[in-house]
């Protein structure tokens, strides 16, 4: 199961990536999380502790790694790299175990180099291609909404990008234009989440403004997440309806890949 989770800002991607992979875990899974979101929560959303988390460090800022793999200094534009360099020794050597999900932190590039042709851009995209092709566990990327660390090269290995959407105008726009961006990188499968839902009529707006996208399920807004939060802790571990929950969007996917 290789899987992208992709959203506006604080519709709750995090929270369903981090307890997707606590629950996949759980079932004796080998569970790959990525954080490709310059926002980066992954880590709380699963749960990691102070401790662990102090060992974990964005790649993309790894400024001797990056040039000791390319040949070229980080932020570099248009200087002369590898293309390929070596990258699968990086989710074992710089990756952080906990709860049986292992969770690797990309960083994010800097915005003068966003979509960039320079060292740390393209040794993030031959990692993400390398997780994608080449690593056997289940595998969830919580993805910023402009998708900027898939490429074409490994899209096709992508068997669903999941939209979550609140009930709201921005979040549903923001659900079309990554559906045309994952169109464009021709992911084949597209399908959509409700979040922060808390009557019939939050899910009848988000299935009717998006009626052309197969739907997955729901979550329910729940002050639960919140308290997670603020605590620096796992929804998986504080609640019991959001498992629940995020159980029945896992079987429904399962169903439709």
């Amino acid at each position: 199961m290789k899987i992208a989770i992709s959203g506006k800002g604080g519709v709750g991607k995090t929270t369903l990536a981090g307890v997707m992979a606590r629950i996949l875990a759980h079932r004796g899974r080998k569970v790959l999380a990525i954080d490709a979101d310059p926002d980066s929560n992954l880590a709380s959303a699963i749960g990691l502790p102070k401790e662990a988390l102090a060992k974990l460090s964005p790649i993309a800022s790894m400024t001797s790694m990056i040039e000791e793999r390319t040949g070229a200094k980080k932020g570099n534009f248009g200087s002369m790299f590898k293309l390929n360099p070596k990258v699968d020794d990086i989710p074992d050597e710089m990756g952080v175990s906990y709860q049986g999900v292992k969770l690797l932190l990309l960083g994010s590039i800097p915005q003068g180099g966003g979509g960039c042709f320079c060292p740390e851009n393209v040794l993030l995209k031959n990692l993400v291609r390398y997780l994608l092709v080449q690593r056997e566990e289940a595998l969830i990327i919580d993805m910023e909404a402009g998708l900027e660390h898939l490429g074409r090269g490994s899209t096709g290995y992508v068997d669903a990008l999941i939209i979550v959407v609140e009930p709201g105008q921005r979040a549903i726009n923001t659900a079309k234009q990554i559906k045309k961006l994952g169109e464009d990188l021709n992911i084949k499968k597209i399908m959509i989440v409700g979040n922060k839902v808390n009557s019939e009529e939050d899910r009848r707006l988000i299935e009717e403004r998006l009626s052309e996208f197969p739907f997955l399920g729901h979550m329910s807004f729940n002050p639960k997440i919140l308290q997670a939060d603020r605590e620096g802790e796992s929804p998986y571990d504080m609640d019991e309806k959001i498992k629940e929950e995020v159980k029945a969007i896992l079987a429904e996917l399962e169903k439709r890949i």
